[in-house]
């Protein structure tokens, strides 16, 4: 099994954080390279040529590698709500057509279509959050529903931030493709935990942030671009996206061709000195440790944490239908409002999402944050 990576962070052992899937700690690396870059960037008559074009293309390669795609069908974008727009500007939702979202997914994924809706005669069609937990079945019977109106695509999370449900997207996938419906995927909280294969799974978009389960900074994260969605407009005009807008050139507007390539929709502003070679570094890492392996860590984590606390009057989900990484609590009298205040009080973090506490673990956390944890829950939350 992974050991516990705890040394790569600065992380002291008093301190038991259980939310990687609000924010992650930078590992020691990514902080040292940030430094670095605040430097580079005060003395940037130093920088070499090349330099933005090889952090471009190292960070596209990172993410690549973490989805299984070409680093060609990758774009840099700065968040998941603006590739969520570029699928919007990119894919066409025909009037009197229903787009598929989670219900209280993150605002991400579904904002997008409900802004569009209206003025494009379409319904946002919202899948109920089953009382089972299972929502897979959900949105695969909210697919296949006689009666329903054609369905134009399916904008969701693989992981549902709230309570952890974990969605089969290559199932949720088939079922769209028999549909003749687009698929935009959040995985958020996915990528660098469960294994994706983008050339087996064939999303239309799937797009994910790093300061989450990938260990780096805000405002950097990617888009996987499927090659037939590769000739729509980018968001933004930019020079990057062009065959050939240079200002090294004699001729500035030399070739107004979009790219032929995911690259054509890269955001404005790409050059980040300082945070896209963070982003690389985490990704790199956890690339290197591999899913399999840090699913059987967080597996074993996320067991344990289900063991200690199962014998208490709290809920949890399903462990087959749960991710194997987040583990949300929910409690059938309610959960007491100051109770992610009396852990944090302890050292102890976690936290509270839609009346439930999510549990998340990451690498850096051990068996004896376990233990931790459930000593703490069970003398503050009687």
């Amino acid at each position: 099994m992974l050991p516990c990576q705890r040394a790569l962070f600065d992380m002291p052992r008093d301190v038991c954080f259980f939310n990687a899937a609000s924010w992650s700690p930078l590992p020691r690396a990514a902080q040292d390279a940030g430094r670095a870059a605040v430097a580079r960037k005060g003395q940037p008559w130093k920088l070499a040529a090349d330099f933005a074009s090889s952090q471009h293309e190292r960070a596209r390669k990172a993410a690549a590698v973490l989805i299984g795609a070409d680093p060609s069908d990758v774009a840099l974008i700065p968040s998941v709500g603006y590739g969520v727009s570029t699928a919007g500007k990119v894919l066409p939702v025909a009037r009197g057509s229903r787009v598929l979202v989670l219900e209280n997914d993150h605002s991400s994924p579904v904002l997008e279509w409900l802004v569009r809706a209206e003025a494009g005669g379409f319904a946002v069609d919202t899948v109920q959050q089953p009382a089972d937990g299972d929502w897979t079945s959900a949105v695969l019977e909210a697919i296949e529903r006689g009666g329903a109106s054609p369905l134009a695509l399916a904008s969701i999370s693989s992981v549902h931030w709230s309570d952890g449900g974990a969605l089969d997207v290559m199932r949720i996938a088939t079922a769209l493709k028999r549909q003749g419906a687009a698929f935009v995927i959040d995985a958020t909280h996915d990528v660098g935990v469960r294994r994706i294969d983008v050339k087996a799974l064939d999303p239309d978009f799937l797009i994910f942030p790093t300061y989450k389960w990938v260990l780096g900074p805000y405002g950097r994260a990617f888009m996987y671009v499927a090659r037939r969605r590769q000739g729509g407009q980018p968001l933004e005009q930019t020079a990057a996206a062009r065959q050939a807008v240079s200002a090294e050139d004699t001729i500035y507007f030399r070739d107004l061709r979009y790219r032929d390539d995911a690259r054509r929709y890269d955001m404005g502003e790409r050059d980040h000195f300082i945070s896209l070679e963070m982003a690389s570094i985490g990704m790199e890492l956890v690339a290197g440790w591999g899913s399999e392996a840090v699913v059987e860590r967080l597996s074993m984590l996320t067991g344990k944490l289900a063991e200690g606390l199962g014998n208490l009057d709290v809920r949890l989900p399903d462990e087959k239908l749960r991710a194997p990484h987040i583990l949300s609590v929910a409690f059938p009298k309610g959960m007491a409002a100051d109770l992610p205040k009396k852990l944090a009080a302890a050292n102890v973090h976690a936290a509270p999402r839609l009346g439930r506490l999510r549990i998340s673990p990451h690498v850096y956390n051990d068996e004896e944050d376990v233990e931790r944890f459930v000593d703490v829950f069970r003398k503050v939350a009687g």
